[in-house]
């Protein structure tokens, strides 16, 4: 299977500044083919690849900055381009900014990247047009290299090795499923009563952080003072970043390794976290509420748990379902009764029919799990309602 390495590069001055270039030629590239792209689709026509990158070619006769980049990121950049504008639509595909989007570029042909371990710490890679440079090695690469994409995050350069690690995806493992529940107050809350969750910025951060952001708030746009700021707000939030993709993994690693059957809700996060703002002429409700509780939730990284999962599945033999979240939180895992008020709190669950009381993030778990074992004892895929029904009863006459 194809699976990612990631690891820290220690470029020298020189190299950083480079790939500094490098990634702003993509960068270029990729909003020049985007603007020509919704140019031609303006005039009901289309361009492919090809003619891009035919016409990028010619381009590097006349801006040496084109030319001074390697030829293969270029061109993988535009293949990046049309695969995004065939799957989104030309249209929903946005531009890369200078300030939003951190420097990236890929090296696809593993011909031209060659790979030594120095030391027990250190490792090395050769790139085309940046020469050797070192990195931490912190683990072995494990499988055959496919291609390399170097990238800023946080103020620090990263390489990321796809391999073919060789492994098949291992059989069922035949352990018992669990359902999981992705909360606010608790990341992770399962069936069998588990409960996961840590901080991911502590008190001291969190106090650095708003300084930072009320200092940058008043400093001027374009100056020293500000990039220097907004460098240091990188490094915090990529040390959150950091965190919070080590618990998804580790969370997401235990449950398809202890359980055969992972099953999930359905959720739409991008939907859930959009914005209760409004307009000038129909103002938002709760905008502040809403604020908060979408921070709340992409906080916890409900994403990139169901990422994990479903990765981490086809390690540990396990298979992750996901099902409609409609209800889930209000029915009573223990009679069925489906009423908002038996919801006390945000983790208070009192049925109103029945005497069951108990934590909420684990009743709506076990509704989550009946939901997916009755998915996959119909055969469906979860993606809504199953036409297989039991014949109705015949009564004897």
């Amino acid at each position: 299977m194809l699976t990612g390495r990631r690891y820290l590069l220690a470029f020298t001055p020189e190299q950083e500044t480079f790939a500094e270039r490098i990634g702003d030629a993509c960068r270029m590239v990729w909003n020049t083919g985007l603007e020509q792209r919704r140019a031609y689709r303006r005039r009901g026509a289309f361009v492919s690849y090809v003619e891009q990158a035919r016409q990028m070619a010619e381009a590097k006769k006349d801006f040496t900055w084109l030319a001074e980049a390697p030829s293969h990121t270029l061109q993988q950049t535009l293949r990046d381009l049309e695969r995004a504008c065939k799957t989104h639509g030309t249209w929903r595909v946005k531009w890369r900014s200078r300030r939003m989007n951190a420097p990236t570029f890929r090296f696809p042909d593993p011909r031209h990247i060659s790979v030594e371990r120095i030391s027990r710490r250190w490792g090395r890679v050769k790139l085309p047009k940046l020469g050797w440079v070192r990195f931490r090695w912190t683990r072995p690469l494990g499988g055959q290299l496919r291609n390399a994409t170097v990238l800023k995050d946080g103020g620090r350069w990263h390489i990321s090795f796809c391999v073919e690690d060789g492994i098949a995806e291992t059989t069922p493992n035949g352990k018992p499923a669990v359902g999981v529940d992705r909360g606010v107050k608790v990341a992770v809350a399962t069936s069998d009563g588990t409960m996961r969750d840590r901080w991911f910025v502590t008190p001291g951060e969190a106090a650095r952080m708003r300084r930072l952001q009320q200092q940058l708030a008043r400093q001027r746009k374009g100056s020293n003072r500000r990039a220097a700021t907004r460098a240091k707000l990188a490094r915090l939030n990529a040390r959150v970043r950091n965190r919070r993709s080590d618990f998804l993994a580790w969370t997401a690693d235990r449950l398809t390794r202890d359980h055969g059957l992972v099953v999930v809700e359905d959720l739409k996060v991008k939907s859930m976290t959009a914005s209760a703002q409004g307009t000038g002429d129909a103002p938002g409700r709760g905008v502040r509420r809403k604020a908060g509780l979408n921070r709340a939730i992409l906080s916890k990284g409900w994403g990139g748990l169901l990422t994990g999962l479903e990765h981490k599945a086809r390690y540990n033999g396990s298979r992750v379902v996901r099902v409609p979240p409609a209800y889930t939180s209000q029915r009573c895992s223990a009679c069925g009764a489906v009423d908002a008020k038996s919801r006390e709190s945000q983790a208070v669950f009192a049925c109103t029919s029945c005497a069951h009381t108990g934590n909420a993030d684990v009743n709506a778990a076990k509704n989550i799990l009946a939901a997916g074992l009755a998915v996959t004892g119909r055969g469906d895929l979860a993606d809504g309602r199953s036409v297989k029904r039991q014949p109705p009863e015949v009564k004897a006459a």
